[in-house]
């Protein structure tokens, strides 16, 4: 069986090092795709959704720390994703826990764990690693943005992510090729999803997915 993996990572040489270090340990059973950003990563599921596992960095463009993986997971439940963060205190695995990851690599891992890893996740398992210290447990408030922000379609995501970079609706229409009205739109049924009234509190409610709390 060929396993089909997407590497979504914003470093270029942490994907080609991740792209042999699986190469080699899974040998010919494996296909690897690689996407530097949330966009790019949005876009490649939407053309295909097929993928046996993505292994998702926290720290990406657009990523705004959690709400990357509270979007993969509502928008496309049947793909396990597997968080792989330099950052690997407790509180940020227990979190990629809570939002629906099937496991969780340091960066700074052995190559012959980060391949263990993913090979007990494509097998159907989860594979998280031996940390120090407790995690408090997510706020009610974190739970109630997390399945606000699950309910966004993959588009009103990416205006939500460049309304909170400060661009306006003429900037973000043309980013996105479509018209001013659409991208209004878009603003008005994010702010209905979200419970909130203004830009700036759409911003804070995307922080509550940001790593460090």
């Amino acid at each position: 069986m060929t396993y089909d993996i997407l590497i979504a990572d914003d470093h270029p040489l942490f994907r080609s090092a991740l792209r042999q270090a699986l190469g080699a340990g899974l040998g010919g059973e494996s296909t690897l795709t690689e996407v530097g950003s949330i966009n790019e990563l949005q876009r490649t599921l939407e053309q295909r959704s097929d993928w046996d596992l993505v292994l998702l960095d926290l720290n990406m463009p657009g990523a705004y720390g959690f709400s990357g993986l509270v979007l993969l997971r509502s928008q496309f439940p049947q793909i396990p994703v597997v968080v792989i963060s330099a950052q690997e205190e407790a509180e940020v695995v227990q979190r990629a826990r809570d939002f629906g990851a099937s496991g969780f690599i340091p960066k700074s891992s052995p190559l012959e764990v980060l391949q263990q890893s993913v090979r007990e996740v494509l097998e159907g398992g989860v594979s998280w690693p031996q940390v120090e210290g407790d995690a408090a447990a997510l706020t009610d408030e974190q739970q109630d943005v997390s399945a606000r922000l699950a309910s966004l379609t993959p588009q009103q995501f990416r205006v939500l992510t460049m309304v909170c970079d400060g661009l306006l609706n003429k900037q973000i229409a043309w980013e996105l090729n479509v018209s001013e009205a659409t991208i209004k739109a878009h603003v008005t049924a994010i702010f209905r999803k979200l419970g909130v009234r203004t830009r700036t509190q759409a911003a804070l409610a995307l922080q509550h997915m940001e790593l460090a709390r």
